[in-house]
């Protein structure tokens, strides 16, 4: 059984930064963030591959926003700089077992943790 746990969200000004760091559990994966605000569908943000540690980001993200992970512990980061209030959501990370890497729509992925809240206040 895979399991994802994430931590890190908060309330932090614009501007600012915040580090979510996701747990897992069992067997490595592709693994990528997602974002659901209220009213909203839920997002891709980012995706890195667990072989060669590609990395591919949704527009609205780029050059603020960092995925990375450590394969010895089964841990991946999102950091995230310059936020912004649109940036508000609640964060997921997500796991995807396809060989395929590059997967963009929640549909792809396989197991999913619980949600952090992210608030950015203007």
């Amino acid at each position: 059984q895979v399991r994802l746990v994430e931590s890190g969200g908060g309330l932090v000004q614009a501007g600012g930064s915040l580090r979510l760091s996701c747990a897992a559990s069992g067997r490595t994966f592709n693994m990528g963030w997602f974002r659901q605000a209220p009213g909203k569908e839920r997002e891709f943000v980012a995706i890195i591959n667990w072989r060669d540690d590609r990395t591919y980001y949704v527009d609205s993200v780029k050059g603020r926003f960092t995925i990375s992970r450590d394969n010895a512990e089964n841990k991946v980061y999102l950091q995230m700089n310059s936020l912004k209030p649109e940036d508000t959501a609640v964060y997921y990370c997500a796991a995807t077992a396809s060989p395929v890497w590059l997967k963009t729509s929640p549909n792809e992925y396989d197991y999913w943790g619980q949600g952090t809240q992210v608030t950015v206040s203007s």
